[in-house]
């Protein structure tokens, strides 16, 4: 069955784990829904890790656009969560339901996520009533990394674990159906999970979270040059592929690709007769 933002709140209720990945082509998500994932996220990481762009910052809306309708196509079951890009919703309330709007009606994903607390909570309400579900994000918040200055856990001393705290409500509030915790201390994501009557998606935030999301590249070693201490790696396709590409490089200029079983056949009397015709000889 489709997963809902209803049906993600009823996981909770029964202590059911939710699972989540991102994704962002339509074969990724083919394989992806298949599988039985209840949640596939097309972030704004893709900046990076499709793009090539140093951090989230640079991501454009026709950007997101255009990877989310790929992989909404692919999905028959999972909820398709489309990440609102930086000054997609930041600047105004009126903004923000306007893109959100045009990432589910030119798409085909069913909810937006946006980053932020307290800042962002009109945002999250207006989208909300517009019949549009939000999933919010708190912790490290990508979008803020030169706020931050950097890449770091969030939610270590009392006075910031407090805010997240208060945010967390805040988005529950405001009308979030969800919330991703990333880069949070695993202790504080447990209690910050107890007190919430909406699901927490977990990213380097422990297991009492009620969900987990990764990067899929990161889980699979495909991106190089960066590996969060709460990624684990599933396999390394990653060398697969660096293996199966010299591979062929080299089969190609040694002419053992394409071999007869590759080729396609044709009468060796019609091509005597163009031989022949052509004046090739043999």
């Amino acid at each position: 069955m489709k997963t809902t933002a209803i049906s993600m709140k009823e996981k909770k209720s029964r202590n059911e784990k939710i699972t989540m990945l991102t994704v962002y082509d339509y074969s990724t998500a083919k394989l992806m829904d298949s599988c039985g994932i209840d949640a596939v996220l097309v972030g704004d990481s893709l900046g990076m890790v499709m793009l090539g762009y140093e951090n989230t910052l640079p991501v454009t809306m026709d950007e997101m656009l255009h990877h989310v309708k790929a992989v909404a196509r692919g999905c028959e079951n999972a909820m398709v969560v489309a990440d609102m890009p930086f000054m997609s919703y930041q600047a105004s309330v009126t903004d923000a339901v306007i893109n959100a709007g045009r990432l589910i009606k030119e798409t085909g994903a069913s909810t937006v996520k946006l980053e932020g607390g307290r800042a962002v909570c009109p945002q999250i309400k207006a989208i909300t009533e517009a019949s549009i579900p939000v999933m919010g994000h708190l912790g490290l918040t990508p979008q803020s990394i030169n706020a931050l200055g950097g890449f770091k856990v969030q939610g270590k001393d009392k006075s910031k674990a407090e805010q997240l705290i208060s945010d967390a409500l805040l988005l529950e509030e405001s009308g979030a159906f969800a919330v991703v915790l990333e880069c949070v201390p695993a202790e504080l994501s447990a209690l910050i999970t107890k007190l919430l009557t909406i699901p927490t998606i977990g990213i380097g935030a422990g297991n009492a979270c009620d969900g987990q999301v990764l990067v899929y590249q990161d889980m699979l070693s495909i991106y190089p040059g960066m590996r969060p201490k709460f990624v684990k790696q599933y396999c390394d396709i990653g060398s697969m592929m660096k293996d199966a590409f010299n591979s062929y490089i080299e089969e190609t200029r040694s002419g053992a690709f394409p071999a007869a079983e590759h080729s396609f056949k044709i009468d060796a009397d019609i091509i005597d007769e163009l031989k022949r015709l052509y004046g090739a000889g043999n």
